[in-house]
């Protein structure tokens, strides 16, 4: 499996020259994120993960949470809701789903509705949530408004995987990616594994 991290929270996921996509967002703007992909999957509402217009141009099925699917109520049969304990299989991929809830970001704000994917029993993108799933590869929140340091690491230890790629970095400066970037260093060393930051338009290929 090839995976290819595009801007803030998207990753492309290929194998066997079928492809789907996971939170194309507004921040997402390079196309080849979407080319040829045969479904979208997309955790929750916000706009950093969905942006709807471009979903009802791709033409491609949608497999989302019920809060996402309720704004896409004119897309029909292309939009599939999942739920936590859910599997499908998608383009080649079995896709289990993971997680209800966004973790808690404001306090007078409920939590939107938030789904994790773990695909093919490898790659685990939690959106923005810390659930826990066992998981070789890790698609790790790296930075946002509901995130601390200490909390990016907590969670990365109780998941303990083989490998992490920070995502969801969008709103980071160049100071900013730096000190991401330094703090999964040092983790990575404590650890002794692969933790890092992917590069938009960076591949690494999963075995």
């Amino acid at each position: 499996m090839r995976l290819t991290k595009f801007t803030h929270a998207c990753v492309r996921l290929e194998k066997d020259a079928r492809a789907i996509v996971v939170d194309p967002g507004v921040l997402t703007e390079e196309p080849e994120a979407y080319e040829g992909a045969e479904a979208v999957l997309v955790t929750h509402e916000h706009f950093d993960h969905f942006d709807a217009d471009r979903l009802r141009d791709l033409g491609s099925d949608i497999y989302t949470c019920a809060g996402v699917a309720h704004r896409l109520g004119d897309l029909g049969e292309r939009v599939h809701v999942v739920r936590v304990g859910d599997r499908f299989r998608v383009a080649g991929f079995e896709v289990s789903v993971v997680g209800e809830r966004h973790h808690p970001s404001h306090p007078d704000v409920p939590p939107v509705d938030n789904v994790g994917f773990l695909v093919d029993g490898e790659v685990f993108h939690p959106g923005d949530a810390l659930t826990v799933v066992d998981a070789p590869t890790l698609l790790l929140p790296g930075q946002a408004p509901w995130l601390t340091v200490p909390d990016m690491i907590r969670y990365l230890r109780r998941m303990a995987p083989r490998r992490a790629y920070a995502v969801h970095d969008g709103l980071l400066n160049d100071w900013g990616l730096k000190v991401l970037d330094d703090v999964l260093a040092m983790e990575a060393e404590r650890a002794g594994r692969q933790y890092r930051r992917l590069r938009p338009g960076e591949s690494v290929d999963l075995s």
